[in-house]
């Protein structure tokens, strides 16, 4: 019994020790099953939504950029794309299979699409396409109960409705780079859908145009397929960008230039407002916006024209003789009577070199006016040497030569004025005669940009210190005068105006068609090769004989009206061999555009129908030629002599 009583006991003992074991046990699971319901209930709640639910930034639609009366030069037009998530997809492979026989994918494509995914963050997308069309958007919305990952989206894309004629001007968009990325550290720009500005207006006003991504919240089921969508916060757009510039005057621009690589600028003379800005041939920023064929981008970088090159404001050129009105002014400044005289024979020559006129037979006795008016050489290179290259150099920044502007735009290239201090500090050598006459006529080491040249024009048509701008103002800005005696302004413009108007001038086929308004200018032509003693002696060959790189370019500069000037022009045609017959009848069109558009117009027509009858001219060449080629392959080889007799062992036959 007392065995039985023991037993009992320690068998209570031990229930008692497990029963407050599973007591504590209870109370301990009791306590965090609380803890969890009660205390971290929020952060539970959260940590499922976030498994539940997405967040899908929206990338922002960019502002509108918009000429002066308000005509648009960039908008946005509704698109669909399609992108897919790489952690989701499962085999990669298998689904670009898929989505190509939808969507056009090539191997540039599968490669990108490769190496977006091996660098893309787990939960990123990538881009596939863009600009896909509504029917792919409807199929590839077919395939999404099959295709994990997949996501077509309705979106938009960058609309230049323009495309080349303002290329160059507004720029282009396209996906940041990794180098931007890095730099910024913005989620945004990790949106397959993500744009900013590469180059123009795009570019400089990238912080005015981007606006504010939006967002939206998405249920998604395990596989991260969407199931809805629970709420949306729109993006805000960017704002929009005024420029001075004027639509139709520079569409009409392109169309009257057309293949021809040429730039051209015209300014306000009373408000600095940059009306037109061109640069062609161009690229079409509609193209660029989305992902750029790799074959159209070879052709563009191998373009001899240089179509992706602002000519406007990177381009630099010697300007020739529209530089002589800087080295006038000098003169006059220098006290240089407009009465003073030099004898043109042709040449000139200093220590026993040769300096040559454009006419080889000279031009007789020269003032100041006629010496611009013919543009003779010699009268400029004695002028020169008379007052110094210092006085030209000085005169040429106070003109606007060697100068940036403040302009919306990334890039500008401001070109050199070159003086005795310049050439000693860059080649360590000293100023010497032949640089001074080479300046006097705008060549040698001086080189500036179209713009510039215009800036030149509107300050000596005006006498004020014309500065260009490209975003309007409510407020007429107030030009300073030029430190320069209106009396040798007036000479000088009068020059100009018997360069279009007088009867030896270099340029009266710039003269308008339209009763009332008057033109002044001066014609230049750039050497862009070096003429030797030997080709001058033998004959110094034309133009038209040359490749086109070898042929000089064509430069005008003009304003008008010539008694109330109002507006500045600069026309460079790119190896246009004369600035009379390339460059001042583009000017005068585009200057008769703003005074009288259906004259204007007609004009465009007749250069359109020139250009067609060259073409069709062309196209019956080559068929001829073809033909004859191939008349002369089925004739057969034209019968030879008899063979040569046979060499002897160890001869040389010759």
């Amino acid at each position: 019994m007392a065995g039985d009583g023991e037993s009992r006991l320690l068998f209570d003992r031990r229930a008692f020790f497990l029963g407050g074991v599973q007591v504590v046990a209870g109370a301990a699971l009791i306590g965090r099953m609380a803890q969890l319901s009660i205390a971290e209930a929020d952060r539970y709640t959260t940590a499922a939504e976030d498994n539940r639910v997405a967040l899908h930034l929206i990338p922002p639609r960019r502002g509108w950029i918009v000429d002066a009366t308000g005509a648009a030069l960039a908008t946005n037009r509704p698109a669909y794309a399609v992108e897919l998530t790489p952690s989701l997809v499962g085999d990669l492979e298998a689904a670009l299979e898929r989505i190509g026989a939808i969507v056009p994918l090539d191997d540039a494509d599968r490669a990108r699409i490769r190496e977006a995914a091996r660098e893309a963050p787990p939960s990123a997308s990538v881009a596939i396409a863009d600009d896909i069309g509504w029917d792919a958007y409807a199929a590839l919305n077919l395939e999404l109960a099959d295709m994990d990952g997949l996501q077509p989206l309705k979106t938009y894309v960058r609309h230049y409705p323009d495309g080349p004629a303002f290329g160059h001007l507004v720029g282009y968009v396209g996906p940041p780079t990794a180098e931007q990325y890095r730099k910024a550290r913005d989620p945004l720009y990790l949106l397959p859908g993500f744009r900013v500005g590469k180059d123009g207006v795009e570019r400089a006003q990238e912080d005015s145009l981007r606006g504010k991504p939006g967002a939206r919240r998405v249920e998604v089921n395990a596989r991260g397929r969407i199931v809805q969508e629970l709420d949306t916060r729109p993006d805000v757009p960017g704002g929009t960008v005024q420029l001075t510039i004027d639509r139709g005057l520079q569409a009409y621009a392109a169309a009257r230039v057309g293949t021809e690589s040429v730039s051209a600028v015209v300014i306000d003379c009373l408000t600095g407002d940059i009306k037109c800005l061109l640069s062609m041939p161009a690229f079409d920023p509609n193209v660029f916006s989305n992902r750029i064929p790799s074959k159209l981008w070879k052709e563009l970088q191998d373009d001899e024209a240089k179509p992706l090159l602002n000519k406007t404001l990177q381009g630099l050129y010697v300007p020739g003789s529209t530089f002589k009105m800087v080295t006038a002014l000098a003169a006059l400044s220098e006290g240089v009577l407009p009465t003073d005289t030099v004898f043109c024979s042709g040449r000139y020559t200093v220590g026993g070199n040769t300096w040559h006129c454009h006419r080889r037979s000279g031009h007789g006795t020269v003032a100041m006016r006629s010496g611009i008016a013919k543009s003779c050489n010699v009268f400029f290179y004695a002028t020169a040497r008379r007052i110094g290259a210092q006085a030209v150099a000085d005169m040429a920044r106070k003109l606007g030569l060697e100068a940036k502007f403040d302009l919306p735009m990334p890039i500008q290239r401001k070109g050199l004025v070159p003086d005795p201090a310049w050439k000693k500090d860059r080649y360590g050598q000293a100023w010497s005669v032949a640089d001074t006459l080479n300046m006097a006529i705008g060549q040698g080491y001086l080189i500036a940009n179209p713009l510039q040249l215009a800036v030149m024009t509107a300050r000596i048509a005006t006498g004020r210190l014309v500065e260009p701008r490209m975003k309007p103002s409510e407020t007429l800005p107030l030009f300073e005068p030029l430190a320069i005696p209106p009396a040798y302004l007036e000479e000088v413009r009068q020059g100009m105006n018997d360069v279009v108007n007088g009867p030896g001038g270099t340029a009266r086929g710039a003269r308008l068609p339209v009763e009332g308004i008057t033109v002044a200018g001066k014609t230049g032509t750039a050497q862009v090769r070096r003429i030797t003693a030997a080709e001058r002696r033998r004959g110094v060959r034309s133009n038209a004989s040359l490749p086109w790189k070898f042929r000089d370019h064509a430069l005008f500069v003009a304003f008008a009206p010539v008694e109330a000037p109002r507006y500045a022009i600069s026309v460079i045609v790119e190896h246009g061999s004369s600035g009379s017959q390339a460059a001042a009848p583009i000017a005068r069109d585009l200057l008769t555009w703003i005074y009288d558009r259906e004259k204007a117009e007609a004009a465009l027509a007749r250069v359109l129908e020139t250009r067609e009858q060259a073409r069709r001219a062309r196209a019956a060449a080559q068929a001829r030629a073809e033909a004859a080629a191939q008349a002369a392959a089925q004739a057969g080889p034209t019968p030879a002599g008899p063979p040569p007799p046979e060499a002897a062992p160890g001869s040389v036959q010759p």
